[in-house]
């Protein structure tokens, strides 16, 4: 992959099933959908971002083109047929792919830190995580990542989801983002997906860990994982892929002879979302199970909850999907770690698509948790770099468990903006739902 800050890939994906929003357009009248009225105002592009689109959101829509041309950013590698085949065979009813790459290079890594540092004890494994991810010799799945490490070598893994390149805190230094576009069917048009690199490898940390243990070390313990992933709750579109990436990942590490002479053990568990307690019980069922490395959450708020209980307890915490800034500087005691990159990324990506669509008056829609002002915060101030005036960006939150969202939509009617970015969760049909209705949404 190509380094420097948002380098365009002309390659078009056949096989992203993701997430996201925004409808390209012009300043042509437009028709409206959903009840909508026909006012022949102009036209409004409506965007989203990872958190609040897959497939799964046109569910949501009973009319066709309710969500027709919205466009958007996620966290997108160009998975590929046969990656997505070996997911399919995990779970043949996966309808998408969001994050299943991220939680697969998770439990990789952990299992090759584990490896070098000749120990399953989060402690001892978690200074190894980042050097996995750069420097030493290139590997792409954990057998051949094995047999660099067997041989006495140090391996580099290039994940499914991308380079990697960990930075100090543990956190990707640069990743892919798709650009992506609903079709009439209220479902992402493949054909229409394209990349963007963000962020910059040589911000990737130097510090490799301390020296491996001697190959052919083996452990008295097996390697025990356990997931917090969205099995309910206002993210469990994003479950059946993760939890899917999550159990090829431990069966294909166990198929190439485990860690450390033994089978890795996965323990599973749902997450909820930051409106329950079910992380936290989640959380202290795993510990009482001994896992040493949870994956999840995938929601930035909810980690936000448990990852002191974690951290604290000894135990790495490794999320595919966090994307709040705050983790960044987080005090982790060393024990945390993304395989998603910050929203400080995704932010310059998705300012570059709104700016390159010639929009130059915005209305922001978030939700108002880590996640949505995180991401806000960084879209609005890219937006401004970008030559914005701060007061042609109007920035508002909201609470995903309101009666309605007809003040927020109203707001948005007043403003009249070129563009709307909606940034939340399942929550954001019934925002577009409104913006249709008004005849400011993506439906035409």
């Amino acid at each position: 992959m190509r380094t420097g800050i948002l380098a365009r890939s002309a390659a078009v994906s056949a096989a992203a099933l993701l997430v996201l929003t925004a409808c390209g357009g012009d300043d042509e009248g437009g028709g409206s959908a959903g009840g909508g009225g026909d006012s022949g105002e102009k036209q409004v592009n409506v965007y989203g971002s990872d958190g609040n689109m897959g497939n799964a959101l046109g569910e949501s829509f009973s009319t066709d083109g309710a969500l027709a041309g919205m466009r958007g950013t996620t966290p997108l590698t160009d998975l590929g047929t046969e990656f997505q085949d070996r997911l399919l065979a995990i779970d043949p009813n996966l309808q998408d792919f969001n994050y299943s790459a991220e939680t697969y290079d998770a439990i990789i890594i952990t299992a090759l830190a584990a490896q070098l540092a000749g120990s399953t004890q989060a402690p001892d494994f978690a200074p190894y995580v980042n050097g996995v991810t750069f420097g030493g010799e290139a590997c792409d799945s954990f057998s051949a990542c094995l047999d660099i490490i067997n041989n006495g070598g140090n391996p580099d893994y290039d994940g499914v989801s991308g380079p990697l390149s960990f930075t100090e805190p543990g956190e990707p230094a640069q990743a892919s983002f798709g650009i992506l576009q609903f079709g009439e069917d209220n479902q992402l048009d493949e054909t229409q997906t394209t990349y963007e690199i963000a962020g910059d490898e040589a911000n990737a940390a130097t510090d490799e860990g301390p020296a491996p243990a001697a190959p052919g070390t083996t452990a008295d313990n097996p390697l025990v994982i356990g997931t917090l992933l969205p099995l309910t709750g206002n993210l469990a579109f994003l479950g059946p892929p993760e939890v899917a990436g999550a159990r090829l990942a431990v069966q294909e590490i166990n198929d190439a002879g485990g860690v450390l002479g033994l089978p890795v053990e996965l323990v599973e568990g749902d997450s909820g979302d930051a409106s329950t307690d079910t992380a936290t019980q989640t959380v202290d069922r795993l510990l009482q199970a001994n896992v040493d490395a949870i994956i999840g959450a995938a929601s930035s708020g909810v980690s936000l909850t448990v990852i002191d209980r974690i951290t604290g307890a000894g135990v790495l915490q490794f999320s595919p999907a966090n994307t709040s800034d705050q983790f960044t500087d987080y005090n982790d005691n060393g024990l945390y770690f993304r395989t998603a990159p910050p929203d400080t990324l995704q932010a310059r990506a998705l300012a570059d698509l709104v700016i390159e669509d010639g929009n130059n008056t915005v209305g922001i829609l978030a939700l108002n948790d880590p996640y949505g002002t995180g991401l806000a915060e960084n879209l609005r101030q890219n937006l401004i770099d970008s030559g914005l005036s701060e007061d042609s960006i109007e920035y508002l939150t909201y609470d995903p468990q309101a009666a309605n969202y007809d003040s927020e939509v109203q707001q948005m009617v007043d403003l009249n903006p070129d563009a709307i970015v909606v940034i939340g969760f399942e929550e954001s049909a019934r925002i577009i739902e409104g913006l249709n209705s008004q005849g400011i949404g993506p439906a035409r």
